[in-house]
């Protein structure tokens, strides 16, 4: 078939596609007799629906979804013969004006770009010649032991401390009442790692595995919960259980784990 494609604007182009509307009637039909085998209606029995009632209900939607097959199909074999680079899902829209027996839609959509090499035996380049310091590679050392790390059980009889992953319930008041997102059972974060407010983790630091402790928290006046910012609580805080975490050592395991011995 003739594909006519219009450029648009830049990268963006429209073409229109026709769909025998004989071929969409005959597959809606098939697929609401296919239905028809299992749908179940009040006053009927399993499969004995009569095929008005199953239009009526389910006649629109199947005659949806066929369109949307057909449309789908032609547009991707429309693209493939204009030998199209299409950039993501096209916008399809109706388009007046279909041939006799035809249903006509609009596809919108873009193109990748066309990039040209050029010589590149003549290009120059500039190398570029990066230092990188000792702090900057145990920086990363250490971000990678952190992403390889375990977790294991403190004995009941030590406190919570920098870096231990604990686990709490814990109820926040302003002014005596409850607020939205002040409570939680079983929250789980590792103390100095941001996921709390400083004043938060230092309330936990040093905290057993079922100890009680109240502790006052002032939350910042540019806090992203509008309703409390600016605002003082009081946080009850249970701790159901306290893991010290272990890094990885620096040995030869912990390269292969890196795939770099």
């Amino acid at each position: 078939m003739a594909v006519q494609v219009e450029t648009l604007e830049k990268l963006q182009r429209r073409m229109t596609l026709t769909v025998p509307a004989d071929d969409v009637n005959r597959e809606v039909e098939s697929r609401l007799r296919k239905l028809a085998r299992t749908v179940k209606a009040d006053g009927f029995r399993p499969g004995k629906v009569p095929m008005s009632v199953v239009a009526q209900r389910y006649g629109y939607s199947v005659q949806l979804e066929v369109v949307n097959d057909r449309v789908g199909r032609a547009f991707a074999d429309a693209a493939r013969e204009a030998a199209l680079r299409v950039a993501g899902m096209p916008r399809i829209a109706p388009s007046e004006g279909a041939p006799e027996g035809q249903l006509a839609f609009d596809a919108t959509f873009e193109v990748y770009p066309e990039v040209k090499i050029g010589d590149l035996a003549a290009a120059e380049i500039e190398r570029v010649d990066a230092e990188v310091s000792d702090a900057a590679i145990d920086r990363t050392i250490e971000i990678l032991r952190k992403q390889r790390r375990t977790f294991a059980q403190r004995p009941a009889s030590e406190g919570a401390a920098e870096g231990d992953r604990v686990t709490i319930d814990f109820e926040g008041k302003i002014d005596g009442e409850p607020f939205e997102g002040g409570k939680a059972e079983g929250f789980q974060f590792v103390i100095g790692e941001g996921q709390m407010l400083e004043q938060f983790d230092q309330g936990v630091r040093g905290m057993q595995v079922g100890q009680s402790k109240t502790f006052p928290l002032k939350f910042p006046d540019d806090y992203h919960g509008k309703d409390v910012a600016g605002k003082e609580a009081d946080f009850l805080v249970t701790t159901k259980k306290i893991e010290a975490q272990h890094l990885p050592e620096i040995d030869d395991e912990f390269a292969k784990a890196l795939g770099t011995a």
